[in-house]
């Protein structure tokens, strides 16, 4: 029988199998909590066929890399049956998460994503205090960039001020908030001085106050130090040439800016002897192939589907260019980018990138940066990194790049954010002392 943990980390988010860089950010803050006094981490999230049903781009489930011991992940199953229309897979991760909260170990619980996954932990820790029963959790809500575009700003375009309170106050109402960026946390100061110009609230000066950044925490030791002969077995299994293609590894979404890499990849004068290699899933993956098919340049991309987190470094490291031309859409804007920083630390070719969102605090200065909806600024830069570097100058590039990109390893991350954890923690215990 296991023995009891003396401290537990609860994070509550999509995990993996979902494609998105907060997967993996969880399971790097569950990595790291292993290390810095933490005998328990539970990752709590939906089940998998919950998934499949909502359409979230998934990576082939034997491509995921499994978790160290003593990392658990929970998928509660749903509450009540098809009278209750919505909120019956909530409704279970609720429940779980009010049991871990009252069995009397010491826990931090860590949301990401606002809605609804802050949401739940607010009410479950209402619900846990309202029981009678010990409660001794501190908790972490960090804001991510579909928290903005699809939640808190939608809500005030939309002129939806009870949904916009119920997402602010239930942040706000977490012990440590965070947000993934600078960008991140003035889009949410921006929505809540708008929601206060009009209802006369009080949200905007709280989360300019409250709301510290914590940058995603990245496994930067698995981009670094690859094996050469397993990167050319990766190559020759996927027919590919180190040097040899443009790489996009992401979400097919149509905010990546996908079609623009696609036109600017067939105008440039390096891509005559490249390819095109553009991989992940997600909603516009369709649509992509078709307008890939009627590329001038059809014959040199190449699509992938079933790339998994141990291949996904080598692919990085062997490319000629790395390409993500994010635009702001309505219903996402790229607040930080993660897989940007994982190209750096990969050292594969220079990365391509533009302006939008929090993408400049995730690249600093290293990335051949391009206007959005520019396709002939992305062939310019493609034959800038392909043509216009000798080796001397690609080298000195990635070094650059990946001095910058170390600052984002899930050490320090966790580090600096759980220092807010034991400052909250040190206020409790001080709130409690006798006069």
């Amino acid at each position: 029988m296991n023995a009891r943990p003396d401290r537990r980390l609860v994070i509550v988010v999509r995990a993996d199998p979902v494609i998105c860089g907060h997967s993996g950010e969880a399971r790097n803050l569950a990595e790291a909590a292993l290390t810095r006094g933490f005998d328990e981490v539970r990752i709590v999230t939906w089940p998998l066929d919950r998934l499949e049903e909502t359409g979230l781009p998934l990576k082939p489930l034997d491509t995921v890399m499994p978790y160290s011991p003593g990392i658990v992940v929970e998928r509660p199953e749903p509450v009540g049956g098809y009278k209750i229309p919505d909120g019956r897979y909530l409704a279970g991760l609720t429940g779980r998460l009010v049991e871990l909260f009252t069995d009397g170990i010491p826990t931090v619980c860590m949301s990401l994503y606002l809605s609804p996954h802050t949401i739940a932990v607010a009410d479950a820790v209402r619900t846990a205090r309202a029981t009678g029963l010990p409660v001794n959790v501190v908790t972490i809500a960090e804001a991510v960039g579909s928290d903005v575009t699809d939640v808190v700003r939608a809500c005030v375009e939309q002129g939806r001020f009870g949904a916009a309170a119920h997402v602010l106050s239930s942040y706000l109402s977490q012990d440590v908030c965070v947000a993934v960026s600078e960008y991140t946390k003035e889009v949410i100061v921006a929505a809540a001085e708008e929601i206060d110009a009009r209802h006369g609230t009080r949200f905007a000066p709280q989360c300019r106050e409250r709301v510290a950044i914590s940058y995603p925490a990245i496994d930067t030791s698995a981009y670094l130090g690859l094996d050469a002969d397993e990167t050319a077995r990766v190559l020759a299994r996927r027919g590919l040439d180190r040097d040899g293609y443009v790489l996009y590894l992401s979400r097919l979404g149509a905010a990546k800016g996908v079609d623009d890499l696609i036109d600017g990849f067939a105008a440039s004068m390096a891509g005559h002897s490249l390819q095109l290699v553009i991989a992940g899933r997600g909603p516009e993956a369709e649509e992509l192939r078709e307008y890939a098919a009627n590329s001038t340049a059809s014959d040199r991309i190449v699509f992938l589907d079933d790339v998994g987190d141990e291949e996904k470094p080598h692919l990085m490291s062997a490319c000629a260019v790395y390409a993500l031309p994010s635009k702001p859409r309505p219903e996402f804007t790229e607040t930080f980018g993660i897989a940007l920083v994982e190209e750096m630390l990969a050292g594969g070719g220079p990365v391509i990138t533009t302006s939008t969102g929090g993408i400049p605090e995730a690249v600093g200065d290293t990335a051949l940066v391009v206007p959005v909806d520019a396709p002939e600024a992305i062939a310019g830069a493609i034959d800038t990194a392909v043509l216009g570097m000798d080796d001397a100058a690609r080298a000195a590039h990635r070094s650059r790049a990946r001095d910058y990109a170390l600052q984002f390893d899930r050490g320090p991350v966790f580090e600096r954010l759980f220092a807010r954890v034991a400052d909250q923690q040190a206020a409790r215990s001080f709130a409690r002392l006798p006069d």
